[in-house]
């Protein structure tokens, strides 16, 4: 059957599905109930299969409908890329723009600025999901991954967009009831919190003393009675004082600055775990995903200049 799915499909059922009722669709494409009740019969009609089901109050997809949105705004977006790479909306982010982003760093920095660029560029679908780990960068999932470090794949552009300082810290409770660590192998006396991302190796830190060729790395092996996955919660461990976290910057800062963490082993560094907004080469020309990227950068700068150069003023646990 060529002629199962009309062009003009793709668009109307994106519309439907987002607008979660056949009331809601009809609303925002500006027609009654029952029109956009028909539509959707012919089209199911066309295709032979069951796209929604369908209840007085509520509506939800079929596999088939899971199926065909997931397709149709992939679809839409490449037209959209290719609208954009001609020159004909270059100048106004419009169409879907799909991110990705960690858990915790999503949930508390992420989500927050999405809002702010939603209400900047009305015209832009925004779909966020959270995962524990990035996806691979060869599925075409997502426009825009916010990663830490940088990916070491040329087939994708990677943007850095904000310096990423972690540090050791633990609440004053803890280092009053176990000491302070003095150096890198102090740490195995100590109960560690673990956070599992990535594919960094599980229960394994690396503290560097000095820069360039005067640089000393050690590995510690770490021991722990508590692990997790999720950021939020290694952090709340820790202001409850069960042990010494390595956490980003960004979001122990306030906690350093109100004493309720203490940076600990202050004159070693742990890896670099910049923060990058990475994107397929072919979505460099797209005014959605290089609006979003110079709004993230933009926005991580001004956070980034109002810590100071140095970072934030950080209080140190005493010996």
């Amino acid at each position: 059957m060529t002629d199962a799915i009309h062009p003009a499909d793709l668009g109307f059922f994106s519309v439907l599905a987002s607008a979660g009722s056949l009331s809601a669709a009809a609303r925002e494409l500006g027609v009654t109930t029952p029109a956009v009740s028909r539509r959707l019969a012919l089209m199911e009609s066309r295709l032979g299969v069951t796209l929604v089901n369908r209840t007085t109050r509520r509506m939800s997809l079929t596999p088939e409908g899971e199926t065909c949105l997931e397709h149709a705004r992939r679809i839409l977006g490449e037209i959209g890329d290719l609208e954009e790479m001609l020159g004909v909306s270059r100048s106004t982010p419009t169409g879907l723009l799909r991110v990705n982003a960690t858990l915790a760093f999503g949930r508390s920095h992420v989500a927050p600025l999405i809002s702010r660029f939603a209400r900047q560029y009305p015209q832009v679908e925004i779909r966020l999901q959270l995962s524990v780990d990035p996806p691979p960068l060869t599925e075409d999932s997502f426009d825009v991954c916010i990663r830490f470090g940088a990916p070491p794949d040329a087939r994708v552009i990677a943007r850095c967009i904000a310096p990423n300082r972690r540090l050791l810290c633990a609440s004053p409770g803890y280092l009053s009831r176990h000491g302070t660590p003095k150096a890198p192998g102090d740490l195995a006396r100590h109960n560690c919190i673990d956070i599992r991302q990535g594919e960094e190796a599980y229960g394994v830190w690396r503290l560097t003393k000095g820069r360039g060729g005067n640089a000393v790395t050690q590995t510690v092996r770490t021991r722990g009675t508590l692990a997790t996955n999720d950021g939020g919660v290694a952090l709340s461990w820790a202001l409850d004082g069960h042990g010494i976290l390595m956490r980003a910057d960004w979001d122990v800062a306030r906690y350093l600055k109100n004493g309720r963490l203490l940076q600990v082993l202050a004159d070693y560094y742990t890896p670099d775990a910049d923060i990058y907004a990475v994107y397929p080469h072919r979505h460099q020309l797209a005014a959605r995903v290089r609006a979003f990227v110079d709004f993230l950068a933009e926005a991580f700068g001004a956070l980034s200049s109002a810590r100071g150069p140095g970072g934030s003023s950080v209080p140190l646990a005493r010996s």
